[in-house]
């Protein structure tokens, strides 16, 4: 039911982070990897890194906030792979200032590298799940998707807008069998949480405090949710929300 041998999955920004994190746990079920992301670097060491755990993994260089070349990462993974079975919409960025401070071209920046991003690359692949007959949609939201910070404004405008993304994509093509889904990773330890505990005076604290777990999330708890949604045991499961925070957005 969890088995991915034979499938094909793109995660945009899988080069580090959550997107890393969901690769290794698509790999290990079999999957074969396609890592798109701008940093060439990051995304051979990436490559590297599941080619050491057995498993078939490719580097395409892509600007997710381009149309053109995220037309050409889907042609480049079809062409070399012959299909595409799993889209994972993770790259991301974040800058931390309250609304009155952050400038237009900065909220612009976040909005198109979180959130035009996943339409554009939702939008390219459809094409190929149609004519398949099956697809799979994993969208990457956050705890910003529900909750407010002084600090983050765009970053949660445009996380909010992920979660309803997915719920109108997972209408208009689950008669396609497309499922599209979220999650919501919480307080997951990342080169990006690093610099919010630098920049946000109390975060970690406040975040130990608040999780039941009692630790912050490593890159690897998000490995089973990613062979979850893109596995046939979620075949029935669309327009699903799902945190993955350790009981962080169950406390009152």
């Amino acid at each position: 039911m969890f088995e991915l041998k034979g499938r094909v999955a793109i995660v945009t920004g899988g080069n580090g982070g959550i997107g890393l994190g969901m690769a290794r746990g698509l790999a290990s079920a079999g999957a074969r990897i396609v890592i798109a992301a701008r940093d060439a670097g990051k995304s051979r060491a990436a490559v590297q890194e599941l080619a050491g755990r057995g498993a078939e993994a490719h580097a395409v260089a892509t600007d997710v906030t381009d149309e053109g070349a995220v037309g050409r990462l889907i042609a480049a993974t079809i062409e070399r792979f012959g299909r595409l079975d799993v889209l994972v919409n993770n790259a991301g960025m974040n800058i931390r200032k309250p609304a009155h401070e952050l400038a237009l071209d900065e909220w612009r920046r976040v909005l198109d590298t979180n959130l035009t991003s996943a339409f554009l690359c939702s939008k390219a692949a459809y094409p190929a799940f149609k004519a398949a007959g099956r697809g799979k949609i994993i969208n990457i939201g956050s705890m910003m998707s529900i909750f407010g910070a002084s600090f983050a404004p765009v970053y949660s405008a445009s996380k909010g807008g992920i979660v309803q993304l997915t719920k109108s994509t997972a209408v208009a093509w689950a008669r396609d069998n497309v499922q599209v889904n979220a999650v919501l990773p919480g307080w997951i330890d990342t080169e990006l949480t690093r610099n919010a505990r630098r920049e946000v005076p109390g975060l970690n604290d406040n975040v130990l405090r608040r999780t039941p777990a009692g630790r912050w999330g490593d890159i690897d708890d998000m490995a089973g949710v990613a062979v979850f949604l893109a596995s046939a045991a979620s075949d029935f499961v669309t327009g699903a929300i799902i945190p993955v925070d350790g009981g962080y957005s169950i406390q009152g």
